[in-house]
């Protein structure tokens, strides 16, 4: 298929799902199980896309390395067994190494607590030319913080900022925040991987069922679900405040994995076709230097 039509073809699996305008935003209105018409026995035509999507984002991945003037960051957010570490272990399987940074964020230290909420997400943003990947991101504090409060007088705030409007502040700081990176030449794709109750459920089961899954299940997955009213709650806020044609948000479908990863795949592929990335052209002092270098090899015995 030529590129024009596989390009074509991926706008397809991106628009259904990309949100760009909060203020009427619903989840209700995205179905986890969605797979854009595609259906079980069309799985080979997906994973066609998605590897020449993989191999389209190494080549486009080299460019934006030797360019050296925009960066990506991919933030991932999800509740557990969504498959976040297998979409970006997928997705980004062709990229180098070398220009990519992936950072997984756990519980703060006495040292980041000391400071803003955002600092410690702002030390690992990528540097041009790489893209930064977010497994989890300061999205967690309007996400994990708000739905359990607790976390949140760990934070040492003074009492007098922490009011009932605390979540609004945070939310427009963050959109603030992205806003500041898009106008830094950052571009900023931000990934909901929207999984089902019952899809959860059966990830954890899978993890019980079977020793070699086993190191994948806490406890602490059972009891957060009994909060999953409170984190759609909380998600669909934060979507809808900080949704922007700048730092689009994705509401990718993932009960079926195989189409959670040409979603993503796909959104990245879009972004960095859309920036046009060329190799950096020399002057004529470069040529200079290289042709001397090439007699120097060619002299060489």
């Amino acid at each position: 298929m030529p590129r024009k039509e596989i390009i074509e073809r991926i706008e397809q699996f991106v628009a259904p799902y990309r949100v760009t305008k909060g203020r009427k935003f619903r989840l209700k209105d995205f179905d986890p199980g969605d797979t854009c018409g595609l259906k079980s026995d069309q799985k080979d035509e997906a994973k066609a896309v998605l590897a020449q999507g993989i191999e389209w984002l190494a080549e486009e991945q080299d460019k934006l390395y030797a360019q050296d003037r925009w960066s990506v960051l991919l933030v991932f957010q999800a509740l557990d067994a969504a498959g976040k570490d297998g979409t970006i272990k997928h997705v980004m399987s062709g990229v180098n190494p070398q220009g990519c940074q992936v950072y997984s964020f756990k519980q703060p230290s006495p040292e980041e607590l000391d400071h803003d909420f955002l600092w410690r997400y702002v030390k690992c943003l990528p540097e041009r030319g790489r893209i930064g990947i977010f497994n989890r991101s300061y999205y967690e504090e309007v996400l994990v913080v708000r739905v359990h409060e607790a976390i949140l007088a760990r934070q040492k705030l003074p009492p007098e900022v922490v009011s009932r409007r605390i979540w609004k502040e945070r939310l427009r700081d963050i959109a603030g925040f992205e806003d500041y990176l898009t106008r830094q030449g950052t571009i900023v794709l931000k990934f909901f991987l929207h999984v089902s109750r019952k899809a959860q459920k059966k990830r954890f089961m899978e993890r019980l069922d079977q020793p070699e899954k086993n190191w994948k299940f806490s406890p602490a997955d059972v009891h957060e679900r009994r909060y999953w009213g409170d984190y759609m709650a909380a998600f669909e806020d934060a979507i809808r405040a900080t949704a922007s044609k700048r730092a689009p948000w994705f509401v990718v479908p993932a009960d079926n994995k195989w189409f959670t990863r040409l979603v993503v795949a796909a959104a990245v592929v879009e972004a960095l076709e859309k920036l046009d990335l060329k190799y950096p052209e020399i002057d004529a002092a470069k040529r200079k230097e290289l042709a001397a270098a090439r007699a120097a090899l060619v002299r060489e015995r």
